[in-house]
């Protein structure tokens, strides 16, 4: 086993961090685990004051410092720089159309890491060709998920107003990788709460047998009952044989987003059980069943040594719901609430064994699945109450895609930095999801949503016929 590397602790990987290194392994595209964005600003920048902020930042966020090594069996650790002393590179496309400039970061994003001994993200500062200015950030999932993201750009902008602003707090201090890390790789070794929490999903997955809802509709799984022989097969195939993806952002804006934050505020209920509800009663009215399940992505950030602590913390799970048609809007949602919270208390559970337990329960052929999609709720926003004290200084967020998902398709759904309404962003399989399938969905997804929004305590029967 090994102990250290070029003088640092190494310590295993989490579970969180294997699952990318799992489907890695038979990804064509080792882009796959890249994540690309830029924060731009609408005013001139201090160039040197932003590269100083930005070294601030590394020195203050280990998971940013963060090395991968394997040994010679071909297992991976994990280790600590002390310091990043890279340049921080610069690149001016204010001679550019915008066009070009994203193009460019597009490429860049495309660009895998090496998994060996060496920095695991980028940084670009950079001057766009609309008088914006400001980072492009690329980091590997395995070191980061979109909560770091957020919370490392946020430590630099602070770091950077501080240094240039009078009556700018200097930002709290971030907190240790490690020590979160630590923790959870205790609770993989073995404790109570880790068999409590095998025991809860293990009786979920055990209580009936899921069945897949298509996007448009019930022809994949009738195709593999045709196929298989089996009139009663309830998994069907979801990708496509290319990994090849596109990225299709659909903006809601800032009145309507207005409309469904107000609504939860009200019920009090998130806005991703908001989502789910949506997605799960468009899928109903596609295809018929009551009985809905699609995987969500679970951040695992309670505490706020897990919220400022870096590094990646997203465990998946399906998320299964058997709702009538003659169950109100508001009846549903609060049964999504309820189940949420079973699920959050139980989420340091290895995904993984929850798949390959599931496999065992109801065995299916390879590639079969019950989930048509995935979906990722970002509730942290740019926006903050020390950035307020600056004026109305404008921000934009951009991310750019990989081009590669193992998923047939991913649903983001992120706060807009410049009208704070939502942006969908759908990642998707090229060849198994179409843009204008996505059109649709979308479209429903938000009519469902509204109808429910204006007419809690209507069936979801009657939703179903109205939209």
């Amino acid at each position: 086993m090994m102990r250290k590397r070029n003088g640092y602790p190494v310590y295993p990987l989490t579970v969180a961090q294997k699952f990318h290194l799992y489907y890695l392994a038979f990804c064509p595209k080792k882009q796959v685990v890249n994540i690309g964005n830029s924060l731009t600003i609408g005013t001139e920048l201090d160039w040197d004051e932003l590269r100083r902020a930005i070294y601030k930042a590394y020195e203050r966020c280990e998971s940013m410092r963060l090395r991968l090594a394997e040994d010679k069996d071909g297992n991976w650790y994990q280790y600590v720089v002390d310091k990043e002393e890279r340049e921080i590179e610069f690149v001016d496309f204010s001679n550019q159309t915008m066009e070009e400039a994203e193009a460019e970061m597009r490429k860049w994003t495309e660009v895998p890491f090496s998994h060996h001994d060496a920095p695991l993200n980028r940084i670009v500062m950079i001057q766009m060709p609309d008088g914006y200015n400001g980072i492009y950030l690329l980091v590997d999932h395995i070191t980061m998920d979109a909560q770091s993201i957020i919370c490392f750009f946020k430590d630099i902008i602070e770091l950077y107003c501080n240094a240039k602003f009078e009556g700018v707090a200097y930002p709290k201090e971030m907190s240790s990788y490690i020590a979160q890390l630590e923790k959870d790789l205790a609770y993989e070794a073995g404790c109570n709460a880790k068999e409590r929490d095998a025991a809860f999903f293990h009786k979920l997955i055990e209580s009936s047998e899921p069945i897949y809802n298509g996007i448009d509709g019930n022809g994949k799984l009738m195709a593999e009952r045709e196929k298989s022989g089996n009139p009663d097969a309830r998994a069907a195939v979801n990708v496509s044989d290319s990994v090849e993806s596109a990225l299709d952002i659909f903006h809601l804006g800032e009145e309507p987003t207005k409309r469904l934050t107000d609504f939860c505020e009200k019920y009090h209920v998130s806005m991703v059980c908001l989502l789910i509800m949506g997605l799960r009663t468009y899928f109903q009215k596609m295809n018929g069943f009551e009985d809905v399940s699609i995987n969500t992505a679970i951040a695992r950030r309670a505490t706020l040594q897990e919220k400022k602590c870096g590094g990646t913390r997203i465990h998946s799970f399906p998320f299964r719901t058997i709702l009538s048609e003659d169950k109100t809007f508001l009846e549903g949602i609060y049964e999504i609430r309820d189940k949420q919270y079973e699920i959050f208390r139980h989420a340091n559970f290895n995904p993984v064994d929850y798949f390959a337990y599931r496999s065992k329960i109801y065995p299916n052929e390879k590639g079969r699945t019950y989930e048509p999609m995935s979906l990722t709720y970002q509730p942290l926003s740019l926006r903050d109450k020390e950035l307020d004290k600056l004026g109305d200084i404008r921000y934009k967020t951009k991310w750019y895609p990989n081009g590669a998902t193992t998923q047939g398709m991913y649903l983001t759904v992120m706060h807009h930095p410049e009208d704070n309404g939502l942006d969908f962003n759908f990642e998707h399989q090229i060849k198994a999801v179409s843009k204008k399938q996505l059109e649709y969905l979308y479209y429903y997804l938000c009519r469902i949503m509204f109808k429910g929004v204006e007419n809690p305590n209507l069936p979801i029967g009657d939703i179903i016929k109205l939209v």
